[in-house]
């Protein structure tokens, strides 16, 4: 293809939603013709994702890196099991260029863990409380873009929050007594 002829992010996202409901209309429809197209397509899917395999198992890490980093490429081999780069660190990493950003803004983010489809993160965001429900959201909208398998990213509570802080001296002074008490 050449390049004049080439799709943009934008002509590739209306491309697949297309896909997706040509897909769905066929797999509605009844009849032998119509499974048999599903079942072509499932075919060609699988002889594509074969291909895949091949190019990064005979690419040099550099390369592999750059195709695991363009975002329909990277998408195709996570939906194709063949992604070099394995599920945590591709968090961590992804993780890892989030807390520099948030930092600069006087927030930070830890990876908690990966469970039944679910990264959980300790965030704390800059500034006022309500911050960090926009916060969460671009932090959920980037980590699903470089783990598109993953169903969800959730905030895990920090292990000190809903602690109050409470001075010593208000420990250790004497308990006043209610007025009219003996």
């Amino acid at each position: 293809m050449a390049d004049a002829e080439r799709l943009d992010d934008t002509a590739v996202s209306a491309r697949l939603a297309r896909i997706d409901d040509l897909l769905e209309r066929l797999e509605n429809s009844p009849g032998p013709t119509a499974r048999d197209a599903v079942q072509a397509v499932r075919d060609l899917t699988d002889v594509y994702g074969e291909a895949l395999a091949r190019v990064v198992d005979r690419a040099d890490p550099a390369l592999a890196e750059a195709l695991a980093d363009d975002d329909l490429i990277g998408h195709l081999l996570i939906l194709h099991d063949v992604h070099p780069e394995p599920l945590l660190p591709r968090l961590e990493r992804a993780v890892g260029r989030l807390r520099d950003e948030l930092r600069r803004h006087g927030g930070d983010i830890e990876l908690a863990g990966v469970d039944e489809g679910v990264a959980r993160v300790r965030l704390t965001a800059g500034g006022c409380g309500s911050a960090a429900s926009g916060v969460l959201d671009a932090v959920r909208e980037r980590l699903l873009a470089v783990a598109p398998e993953l169903d969800d990213v959730r905030r895990e509570p920090d292990a000190g929050q809903g602690v109050a802080f409470v001075p010593l001296d208000a420990l250790t002074r004497p308990a006043a007594q209610p007025q009219g008490a003996p």
